[in-house]
């Protein structure tokens, strides 16, 4: 009788175990698809993304992801940490200067998202979960889709429809890159069309800013941020927050990926 029971036991662990494998998250990776329309041979090199999602879900949050480099390097990326936490990432590469203009390169970022908006649901995901999010000059990107309108607007998307904006230390002035192209030093500041603060308005989408520690990071770019944010808040945007990660510089990404899940957690209540 005692032997029946241990082994009514056992197989009851056995089917719990079988269970929870049958039930646990697959993903999926698809490689170098192209999203662009232009039809040169160097936006076609440079314009594609990957795709990471999980195959056995519906109805989750897709964070697209723009790679840094200062507008003028790095490759496209599905960050590890991002990797198994029941979302998909789509890893985005797009044009650099001095090949293109920086106003190009945020066209190619808003046709990256024009694509995930056109398929994530092919793959189960939602079309009212989808985050932008990037590190350094893909949070640039990032936040000129989101505040600049015109952008998104052109192509039939308000940026309002995007579950929120997730920007790893973002130049918000205009950025350097953007300055080198009319001849101005890296240190000399500049607000104009080309910077996410010269489009500051109400009812942006929600908004996360992170950044390294003020004496360690890059240029300026906590101030840049926390004055930001602090516009933002002057007109009447109150889903904006900034985190200063300190002991950490412009390399801060992944004190910063934690943050960026927890986040998500927050907007998905």
């Amino acid at each position: 009788m005692q032997n029946l029971k241990i082994l009514s036991i056992l197989l009851a662990f056995l089917a719990c175990s079988f269970l929870s494998q049958a039930q646990e998250t697959k993903y999926k990776t698809l490689s170098n698809i192209s999203y662009t329309k232009q039809t040169d041979s160097y936006s076609k090199e440079r314009c594609k993304l990957d795709v990471y999602y999980p195959e056995n879900k519906k109805d989750f949050i897709t964070v697209i992801w723009f790679h840094g480099g200062g507008l003028t390097g790095g490759n496209k990326e599905i960050p590890n940490y991002l990797k198994e936490k029941n979302i998909a990432v789509v890893g985005v590469g797009y044009r650099f200067s001095p090949q293109a203009k920086v106003a190009d390169i945020i066209e190619d970022a808003a046709d990256a998202v024009i694509w995930t908006f056109d398929n994530i649901q092919q793959m189960g995901g939602s079309k009212k979960k989808v985050v932008v999010a990037g590190y350094s000059a893909g949070a640039y990107l990032t936040l000129m889709l989101g505040l600049n309108q015109q952008y998104l607007n052109k192509r039939g998307l308000d940026p309002k429809d995007l579950f929120g904006l997730v920007s790893f230390s973002a130049q918000t002035i205009t950025h350097f890159t953007a300055r080198k192209e009319k001849g101005l030093e890296e240190l000399h500041p500049t607000i104009d069309e080309l910077a996410p603060l010269y489009w500051v308005r109400k009812d942006i989408p929600r908004l996360l800013l992170l950044t390294g520690g003020r004496d360690l990071e890059m240029m300026g770019r906590y101030e840049e941020n926390a004055y930001l944010l602090r516009m933002l808040k002057l007109h009447g945007n109150t889903d904006v927050e900034l985190y200063e990660l300190e002991g950490y510089g412009h390399n801060m990404d992944y004190p910063a990926y934690p943050l960026l899940i927890n986040v998500l957690d927050k907007w998905s209540k």
